[in-house]
């Protein structure tokens, strides 16, 4: 398949609540959803099987999407609205107007459907032509910026199947409420439009259950204010990534992770070492955190760092429906601490290093369900560490636990689903699998050179671990 793709726009359309069924609304931005102003646009794609003509589609299907994008609008309405960026004192905020709608682009393509949804490496830029540009932000006469938060794309691959992609600001949702909307969306269309019959739960969008004790919000807004708004990110557009950059999914089993568990413990016994905080998510992250940093080695004309340097595995932990917090599931914004796991460089690459990774991610996990603010308070510094020329921080996005693959519009799960940003932004994204339950889907994007060791690195690590009964 050729490093490009191209499609062809065939519509370009708004798509908003249905007249008259939401009012003008202001929604204002808890300390929660301040420091994700500063966050690169989001960008989603699921694919879908649809083995019938493009003309077929148009007639039939996209009708039902557009309609059932409507019906849930009416309930998740701020992906529709502006992002209000005033000048100082006055806050930035979400405002709904009755004008107020997405940018839904129909789109249709001759790609490979099947070179798209495998698991191989490929070139990133072949998603690209999928992904929909947000539309520019507004400046109005005092100053006031208006940015808009949503934009969707619907291609067809005629005779194999279309994708949905989605680019979202993180100042509106976290992953979460994001595939909350996903899901609500699917099952309305599944329903064919009766929302009777959609089985998901309405969101809540009630920003008063947010409780700041350590009064982070005004903290954050005088960091915010010494940028100016237009350095806060506010393009749509998919940035330059060098021509040798390829993304890869890698699948680890239930196997793999239980013995990878089981074989983290036998090392700790052997050391004399505390076992650390078990699950899934720490093993799993710890194995690839130490995967990518060894594979650095091979990045060309790339400086290596001493083994006496940091590097910080940033991840994010939900804070619905824990006691401290009394935040519903249901409620519809950002509500995620962050996790800092720091180890020496020298660690990660040492005989252990995947013992020392999950030693500091388990510790941090544990830090975050104890102290759960404390990891509020470095969510605005972590975006400044992250552009710090000599930081090295990797950042995971997405869970298993999103169950991404249950986002069913009538046609079954999706084939495949990417986070396309982990092209351009470092970082390495999970989520749960398509095709069984307990496996893993691990998204990164590296070097050519890089990711081929990558590959064989992750290999070996898992060869170590199969032997064990």
């Amino acid at each position: 398949m050729a490093d490009t793709v191209t499609v062809k726009v065939i519509e370009q359309c708004e798509v908003g609540p249905p007249p008259g069924t939401v009012p003008s609304t202001s929604i204002p931005l808890t300390f929660y959803d301040l420091p994700w102003l500063c966050c690169p646009p989001l960008k989603r794609i699921f694919f879908f099987n649809f083995p019938y003509s493009s003309q077929h589609f148009l007639q039939t299907l996209l009708p039902s999407l557009k309609h059932s994008l409507s019906l849930t609008l009416q309930h998740f309405f701020p992906f529709s609205s502006n992002l209000v960026f005033p000048p100082k004192p006055n806050p930035p905020h979400i405002l709904h107007t009755q004008a107020d709608s997405i940018s839904f682009t129909v789109a249709e393509s001759s790609a490979d459907f099947t070179t798209l949804v495998s698991d191989s490496p490929k070139h990133v830029t072949l998603l690209h032509p999928f992904v929909p540009v947000l539309p520019p932000p507004r400046t109005l006469h005092d100053g006031t910026f208006l940015i808009p938060l949503m934009a969707i794309q619907v291609t067809v691959i005629s005779h194999f199947g279309f994708t949905i992609c989605i680019t979202f600001r993180h100042v509106a949702a976290d992953g979460r409420a994001f595939h909350h909307f996903m899901k609500f969306w699917a099952s309305v269309c599944k329903s064919k439009g009766d929302l009777g019959l959609a089985s998901l739960a309405l969101p809540l969008h009630n920003r008063d259950i947010i409780q700041d004790p350590k009064g982070l919000k005004l903290v954050f807004l005088e960091e915010l204010w010494n940028l100016l708004p237009e350095n806060v990110e506010s393009k749509g557009e998919i940035r330059d990534v060098p021509s040798d950059i390829v993304r890869h999914t890698f699948v680890l089993s239930h196997d793999h992770v239980e013995k990878l568990k089981k074989w983290v413990t036998i090392k700790c016994k052997s050391h004399g070492l505390e076992i650390p905080h078990l699950t899934t998510f720490v093993v799993t992250c710890s194995l690839i955190w130490v995967c990518k940093v060894k594979s650095e080695e091979a990045e060309v004309g790339t400086i290596l760092p001493n083994n006496d340097e940091s590097y910080i595995l940033a991840f994010m932990a939900d804070c619905r429906n824990r006691p401290e917090c009394s935040i519903p599931l249901e409620y519809f914004g950002n509500c995620l601490v962050c996790g800092n796991a720091e180890v020496k460089r020298g660690k990660l690459v040492g005989e252990n290093g995947v013992v020392e990774a999950a030693l500091a991610i388990g510790s941090e996990v544990r830090h975050l369900q104890r102290e759960t603010f404390e990891g509020a308070q470095t969510l605005m510094s972590n975006f400044t560490e992250f552009a710090t020329v000599g930081k090295h921080m990797t950042i995971l996005a997405g869970s298993p636990k999103l169950e991404v693959y249950q986002t069913d519009f009538g046609w079954g799960k999706p084939k495949r689903s990417e986070v396309v940003h982990v092209d351009n932004s470092g970082t390495i994204s999970l989520s749960d699998c398509r095709d069984k339950e307990g496996r893993i889907e691990v998204g990164l994007a590296l070097q050519k050179i890089q990711m081929n060791q990558f590959s064989t690195i992750l290999e070996e690590h898992l060869t170590e671990i199969g032997v064990l009964d």
